[in-house]
C-alpha cells in the first residue's frame, strides 16, 4: 500500500480511503486511483488490511460437509448477501471431524473475522471453543443449534415431521423410521419428532436401523442397512420415512435392485418419503416425496440475524425475535414415490 500510495502520488489515508470504499473520495481522485491500479494491476492484501483493522470486512463460515448439496445451497445464498454488503464470505469445511472444525476456529480467529455462520458437528463439537468464539465475536447457528439459547436459524423438524407423517397415514401404510447417524443434534430431534408425531395419531413407532457411527455417508448407510434387512425378511410396514434426503437415496437404489416398486400406485411394493428436498430428490426414479426445508430463508435470515449484531441492519424490513432463534416452516412435495 505505501509503494501504491507513491505510484499514484497521493497519500497513504486517501489510498486506504478508496480501498475501504471508493465512493468516500472524490470522483477525481476515483479516477486517477482506478487509473493507478489499472496500470500497475495492484490489489491490496485483504488478510493483512483485515489484520490492520478494528472492523473486518470477512465473514466466516463453517460446514460440516462441503459436498452435500443442502450445504452447498446454503453457502451459494450467504456468499450472495455478504458480496452485496460489501463483505467477503469466507468458507471452510469440518468434514464431519470435530478437530478440522477446531482448526477452522483458529483460522477465522487469526484472520480477525467480523462474525461467522456455523453449522456445527453438534455432539462432537467442541462446545467450549465454539461459545469463546461467540462471546468474540457475533456468531448464528444453522441446521442445527449449538445448545437451547444459541443464536440459530433453521427447520421446524416437529412440524415437519407431523405434516409429512399425517399424508402418510390417510393415503396409505403406517410409517416406520429410518433414522440419521448421529453427525448431529437433527438426528436425535427428528428421531424424537417422528415418535411424537405417530402417538399423536396413537400409533406406535417403529424404528429401523440401530444407533450407527456418526459418518456422513448417508447413501452407503441407507443402502447397506436396506439390503440387510431385506435379506432379513423386509420393512415392517410398506412405508419408509427416512430421516432425510440422502438416506432415501440409499434406500431407494437397494429396493430397486431387489426388484421391488416404489410408489403409490397399483402394482408398487413399497412407498419411500425423506426429509429436506435435496436438489436431487424431484430427478429421483421415482421422484422422492419429501418435506422441502427452505434453503433460501435460512441463508437469508442467518445473515440477517449477523448483520443484525454487527449493526447493520438499520434498513432491515425483516423483523427479528429478541432471543434470536428462527424456526422455519417446511412444505410438503408430493410425488411418485409415496
Amino acid at each position: 500500500m505505501e509503494d501504491f500510495s507513491v505510484f499514484v502520488g497521493l497519500s497513504r489515508p486517501t489510498v486506504s480511503k478508496y480501498f475501504n470504499d471508493p465512493n468516500s473520495v472524490r470522483k477525481t481522485t476515483r479516477e486517477i486511483i482506478e487509473a493507478a491500479v489499472k496500470q500497475s494491476g495492484f490489489r491490496p492484501n485483504i488478510f493483512a488490511v483485515n489484520l490492520n483493522r478494528r472492523r473486518s470486512n470477512i465473514l466466516g463460515l463453517i460446514v460440516p460437509n462441503s459436498t452435500d448439496p443442502f450445504y452447498m445451497a446454503l453457502t451459494r445464498r450467504i456468499e450472495g448477501i455478504a458480496e452485496q454488503a460489501g463483505y467477503l464470505a469466507f468458507v471452510l469445511s469440518s468434514d464431519g471431524k470435530p478437530e478440522l472444525e477446531e482448526r477452522a476456529l483458529e483460522t477465522f480467529k487469526s484472520m480477525n473475522i467480523a462474525g461467522a455462520i456455523i453449522a456445527p458437528l453438534g455432539v462432537q463439537s467442541l462446545h467450549e471453543k465454539l461459545a469463546k468464539l461467540g462471546e468474540a465475536i457475533p456468531v448464528i447457528y444453522v441446521d442445527s443449534p449449538l445448545d437451547a439459547t444459541s443464536p440459530f436459524v433453521g427447520t421446524n423438524n416437529r412440524q415437519s415431521f407431523k405434516l409429512i407423517i399425517d399424508y402418510l397415514t390417510r393415503s396409505g401404510d403406517e410409517p416406520c423410521y429410518f433414522g440419521m447417524t448421529p453427525v448431529n443434534s437433527n438426528a436425535l430431534e427428528r428421531r424424537e419428532a417422528y415418535s411424537e408425531a405417530m402417538e399423536d395419531l396413537n400409533l406406535e413407532p417403529r424404528f429401523l436401523v440401530p444407533e450407527a457411527h456418526a459418518n456422513w455417508e448417508f447413501e452407503k448407510f441407507a443402502f447397506d442397512a436396506t439390503v440387510q434387512i431385506l435379506r432379513e425378511g423386509g420393512f415392517p410396514t410398506r412405508t419408509v420415512l427416512c430421516a432425510n434426503d440422502r438416506l432415501a437415496y440409499g434406500v431407494l437404489s437397494a429396493v430397486y435392485q431387489a426388484g421391488l416398486k416404489v410408489g403409490r400406485g397399483e402394482g408398487c411394493d413399497i412407498r419411500i418419503a425423506g426429509h429436506d428436498d435435496q436438489p436431487l430428490s424431484r430427478y429421483m426414479c421415482p421422484p422422492l416425496t419429501t418435506v422441502a426445508q427452505n434453503y433460501n430463508e435460512i441463508g437469508r435470515l442467518a445473515i440477517e440475524l449477523l448483520f443484525d449484531k454487527l449493526g447493520e441492519n438499520q434498513d432491515s424490513k425483516t423483523e427479528l425475535p429478541a432471543n434470536s432463534r428462527i424456526l422455519l416452516n417446511a412444505e410438503i412435495k408430493l410425488r411418485m414415490s409415496a
